[in-house]
Formats: C-alpha cells, sequence, structure tokens
C-alpha cells in the first residue's frame, strides 16, 4: 500500500526558510521519481519540483533559485528546502507519486509565509 506523508510546514516570516519531508512507503521508492505540489487558497494546484531517480531535478520557474528538490533513498524521503519565502508561497504542500499510471498524493502540510 502506497503511503506518502508529508511534514514540515508551518507559520513563517517572509524571507525566512522551511524544510519540508516526504515519507514513502509500500513502493519501490528508489526506482521513482517524485514530485512536489502546491495548492493556494482559490487556486488550483500546481507542480513545485520534481526529483529523478538519479537525483536529476527540475524546479518550476517561481521557486528556482529558492526551492531545492532532492531525496535520500536511505530513508526513503524526498525533501523541499525553501529559502527567501515570500506570501505568495502561501499554500497547502503536496507530494506527489505516478507509477504504472496511477497517481498517488500525501495527505499535504500548510506552509504559511506572513509576518
Amino acid at each position: 500500500q502506497v503511503r506518502l506523508v508529508e511534514s514540515g510546514g508551518g507559520l513563517v516570516q517572509p524571507g525566512g526558510s522551511l524544510r519540508l519531508s516526504c515519507v514513502a512507503s509500500g513502493f519501490d521508492f528508489s526506482r521513482n521519481g517524485l514530485s512536489w505540489y502546491r495548492q493556494a487558497p482559490g487556486k488550483e494546484r500546481e507542480w513545485v519540483a520534481w526529483v529523478g531517480i538519479s537525483g536529476l531535478t527540475n524546479h518550476a520557474d517561481p521557486v528556482k533559485g529558492r526551492f531545492t528538490i532532492s531525496r535520500d533513498n536511505a530513508v526513503n524521503t524526498v525533501y523541499l528546502q525553501m529559502n527567501s519565502l515570500r506570501p505568495e508561497d502561501t499554500a497547502v504542500y503536496y507530494c506527489k507519486l505516478t507509477m504504472s499510471e496511477t497517481t498517488y498524493w500525501g495527505q499535504g502540510t500548510q506552509v504559511t509565509v506572513s509576518s
């Protein structure tokens, strides 16, 4: 049974940092790429970043240079390091896996950027 559990969200001031974690289980973690998405109030869910099985990464333009996705296969975890946070980064952040044409989502973790 695939399970994705996000954590690390919270309230942070503009310019601050957070590190999100997504702990995965129920599948061969090292053989799958994973992504982070986010959904702000009243907006559609949007892609944030992706990490492949080799560690290759890609980031959406709004977060390039500020956010970094990474993975640790030893602990089945994907991270999202978020620096220089802005109020517009406020959203629920989700971990996503697509495997064998099936998409799995975690429950999400709330990030609020406000002074």
